[in-house]
């Protein structure tokens, strides 16, 4: 495989950052998530440090060094990340499961697929023009199907940000999967939360996207997006893969798989600050907390 991939995370003017993004790959396969902690939920942050880890954990054991079958795995990983995030909040007492949107894509064999829950959204863009969207699981979605509202009204609609699907809470979560889809060389991927796409809107986030560098192009757009937010902006976190294409800077986001060894794998977790650890946890708690998640998720995948 040769591609070029680029991740980068903000705080916006939140009191903390809630996103967590990863990217990881072996020789043959690669992994893309991105996951948006629902801040009106306790602790949405960890739910979605867990949905990413839980994810890129099991691909590391799975893809030795492609997957027998993506769509399957991504199936099992959601579904694992959600019982973990719940046997996290089962085994701290909390209340209520954390809960947080995910969005995940695998591309292998020159064939990309990927699955969703909430309102973190996957484009795939060739040439100039916008081939797929993923549909949010949201009540803004559902009245744009029913003709109730227009495109113009959902982008400030007081219920855009409600959704109906997700991991962790109370509720078994929705997940829509992709058929599987060829790739062709320059194919831009882009996985991101709404605290890019909706300021944005697809003309733009597509425009600024489509046949760039994502190492150029994706700091540019949070930007954009933070700038057109204003004082409103979320979290915005997205992660840009170029297919079977590398630029000329000696970079770590320019990837050839080709000599990789078929057992190893490069994992590149997004970076966050110290403002994404939640204020009412200790040190101590924070300790014990990393502890539980990693009892949480090896327990889902038993």
């Amino acid at each position: 495989m040769k591609f070029t991939v680029y991740q980068e995370s903000r705080i916006g003017k939140r009191a903390s950052n809630q996103d967590r993004t990863a990217y990881c790959y072996s020789r043959d396969a690669l992994l893309m998530v991105v996951a948006d902690g629902m801040g009106g939920h306790l602790h949405g942050e960890v739910a979605a440090h867990i949905a990413v880890q839980t994810i890129t954990e099991a691909f590391r054991r799975e893809a030795r060094p492609s997957l027998s079958n993506p769509l399957q795995f991504l199936s099992l990983a959601f579904t694992h990340a959600h019982r973990a995030i719940i046997d996290f909040a089962a085994d701290r007492g909390l209340p209520e499961a954390p809960r947080t949107t995910c969005v995940a894509c695998v591309t292998q064999d020159k064939l990309a697929y990927w699955a969703h829950a909430g309102d973190s959204r996957l484009y795939l863009i060739r040439g100039e023009r916008l081939l797929v969207q993923t549909r949010d699981h949201s009540r803004v979605q559902r009245m744009l199907d029913q003709g109730l509202i227009d495109p113009d009204d959902a982008a400030t609609h007081p219920a855009r940000n409600r959704v109906f699907s997700c991991l962790g809470g109370s509720h078994q979560p929705r997940i829509d999967f992709s058929r599987k889809m060829p790739l062709k060389a320059g194919d831009v991927l882009a996985l991101c939360s709404d605290g890019v796409w909706a300021p944005l809107g697809n003309d733009l986030l597509v425009h600024s996207l489509a046949g760039a560098n994502p190492m150029l192009s994706v700091p540019r757009l949070l930007e954009q997006a933070e700038a057109l937010a204003g004082a409103n902006s979320d979290n915005l976190s997205l992660i840009a893969m170029q297919w079977d294409r590398n630029y000329a800077e000696d970079s770590p986001s320019n990837v050839s798989t080709k000599t990789m060894p078929p057992d190893t794998f490069t994992a590149r977790m997004g970076e966050v600050g110290a403002e994404s650890v939640p204020s009412d946890l200790s040190e101590d708690d924070i300790g014990h907390a990393i502890e539980q998640i990693h009892k949480a998720i090896q327990k889902s995948s038993d």
